[in-house]
């Protein structure tokens, strides 16, 4: 074994100590330990000489390593003998490597911060974090989270009523909670938080009654229950910001500009650019981010502008491209991979003035056409016109209820059985709706008050698919959704540990994923996708032999050799010994 590093951009060392190891006759190298910089060493082990330290580390793991494989482990088992009554012998350890980002994140410290300042006696930092976990790894309400958390190596030392009283605590914390996370981690991840992504989603509860958060309202997923309403912030690297709550029956472009003066005011930021979509981009709130050292870029539909406008955006002449001169057409644009691969634009500039604050308010309409973006919305239509047809084809499918759904192709008419109108509906493809849509194909619409080049402001508009991931995530693979709670403080609590565990969660995937590029006009080509990560995670288990140690239960895989290549410690050892355990939950709190 031996300590070697890697140097960051700006001159930072980060220490490691790798092991020359034989695997399938041929010969490689492994992380054992993530040490640290130099800095880190000096605070986590109060040391004044890192090198001093760091070379006694390396003949500890190589004394140990010498004492384990100079002997074999003999378990006897008894066939026809039962286990002890009770007795547990499967663990989890997945939660370790999520457990490294929640110490990184300081999250005991902002526990103990609380703890300090409201009476109460149960450990904070023990429910908080076996939530979190229990959200990534078995997703379920908070009872059943105590019940499974005994799943977990360490196990758990609270009681339900200390579950119910933390969340009202988290819950009045909640903005100081947010704030903390925030300033922690800058220094756990690479933030970019000069772009700001915001949107909104709202979650269903299992209830008929309206009650304070709980209100009727637009579902997103069409359910007719209560709903409670999200605004979320994303930085441009993907991490989660910060988060509210809102009635389910309110309008959601009333939340953004609280949810921004917040993090003005909690987080000390107070230049960046807010990119949303068309439906919370209100002129009072792109408005409010002409001010200061605040920009705004938000989708615009071609549908609803003004027809001069409208006219100008679909007009086949005057675009350009990136990098080429004069101006381009695409009335007869052919079909080839090398056009597929361009985007055309052009641009308007539009002034106006904000008589509230006595400034101007001068905005630049971008529009884009790209053949493969057309190419993707023909492909979604044919799928909805075949729909549209067997609605026609079985009329008590055919009512139209969405916006976007397919019925808006089936056309209804009132006749009778000889043609007059009547009140019996007859129903029909409409090809002119369909041939108006037709029209918007391919074309793709944005306005800001930034002067960049509009190849940079569609590029930083690209990136709000992310947030979307994140709603998905929370929504699917943390089964945020439905909500059994009642009280809004409890209802807040929890959204804030689904915020916390989506934090910790883009943490790690960023980790697992760093290096990996995205070409441009495309979505970044990631190595490992949301569910492997989350399932090997919860697959992680390790069973215990006796009193000699425990092994793994899991299927060794590229996957689980990055998880611990970037966490610096190894679980996967055929035996590991108690000590050895111990020494796992010791490295993933960085002690």
């Amino acid at each position: 074994m031996h300590v070697t590093h890697n140097t960051a951009k700006n001159g930072t060392k980060t220490y490691y100590i790798i092991d020359s190891i034989k695997r399938d006759g041929k010969r490689s190298s492994e992380t054992i330990e993530r040490l640290g910089t130099e800095e880190e060493i000096r605070e986590r082990h109060h040391t004044d000489n890192p090198a001093a330290w760091m070379e006694a580390r390396v003949r500890e793991l190589t004394e140990q390593k010498k004492a384990a494989s100079g002997r074999k482990v003999l378990v006897p088992f008894l066939p026809g003998t039962t286990i002890e009554l009770g007795e547990q012998n499967s663990f989890n350890i997945g939660y370790l490597f999520l457990q490294q980002i929640y110490y990184q994140l300081r999250i005991p410290s902002i526990c103990r911060r609380i703890a300090k300042r409201n009476a109460f006696a149960y450990d904070l930092d023990a429910v908080l974090s076996r939530l979190v976990y229990g959200r990534i790894l078995f997703p379920s309400s908070k009872r059943s989270c105590l019940e499974l958390s005994p799943k977990l190596y360490e196990q758990p030392q609270f009681e339900i009523q200390h579950v119910y009283r933390a969340l009202s605590v988290l819950a009045k914390e909640m903005d100081f909670v947010q704030a903390e996370l925030y300033k922690n981690s800058k220094e756990a991840a690479k933030r970019n938080d000069g772009v700001l992504y915001y949107d909104c989603t709202n979650y269903f509860f299992e209830t008929e009654s309206e009650e304070g958060l709980k209100q009727y309202g637009c579902s997103k997923e069409h359910r007719p229950s209560p709903i409670v309403g999200m605004g979320l912030f994303m930085d441009r690297s993907g991490l989660p910001l910060a988060f509210s709550l809102m009635p389910g029956n309110q309008n959601e472009q009333l939340s953004l500009q609280p949810l921004e003066k917040k993090i003005m005011r909690d987080f000390g930021m107070s230049k960046f650019v807010v990119c949303t979509d068309s439906g919370l981009s209100s002129e009072a709130n792109r408005k409010f981010n002409n001010w200061g050292n605040r920009c705004f870029i938000t989708t615009q539909s071609i549908k609803k502008m003004k027809k001069s406008l409208r006219d100008w955006a679909l007009d086949t002449e005057g675009w350009h491209l990136p990098g080429s001169k004069g101006t381009h057409s695409i009335k007869d644009l052919e079909d080839t991979p090398e056009n597929r691969s361009k985007i055309f634009y052009k641009q308007r500039y539009v002034e106006g003035y904000d008589e509230e604050r006595d400034i101007e308010f001068n905005q630049t309409l971008i529009v884009t056409f790209s053949l493969k973006y057309r190419l993707y919305q023909r492909r979604v239509r044919e799928g909805q016109i075949e729909r549209a047809i067997e609605m026609v084809n079985t009329p008590s499918k055919a009512d139209r209820t969405r916006p976007n759904d397919a019925r808006r192709f089936v056309k209804k008419t009132d006749v009778t059985k000889d043609g007059e109108i009547a009140s019996i509906k007859a129903y029909s493809l409409d090809h002119a709706a369909i041939e108006k849509e037709e029209r918007f194909d391919g074309f793709y619409a944005v306005c800001t008050n930034m002067d960049d080049d509009p190849e940079i402001i569609v590029d930083v508009n690209r990136g709000r698919w992310e947030i979307e991931e994140s709603f998905r995530l929370m929504k699917t693979d943390f089964e945020a959704r439905p909500v059994y709670l009642k009280r809004d403080d409890r209802i807040a609590a929890h959204f804030l540990t689904c915020f916390i565990a989506l934090l910790i969660y883009r943490i790690l995937e960023m980790r697992l994923n760093e290096g990996c590029t995205n070409e441009p006009g495309t979505k970044l080509h990631r190595r490992y996708t949301s569910t492997s990560i989350i399932r090997t995670l919860r697959e992680m288990d390790m069973t215990r032999i006796g009193n000699e140690g425990y092994i793994p239960s899991y299927r060794r895989t590229e996957l689980t050799d990055a998880i611990h290549e970037i966490s610096g410690f190894r679980t996967d050892f055929q035996l590991s010994t108690p000590k050895s355990m111990q020494g796992f939950c010791r490295r993933s709190k960085g002690l």
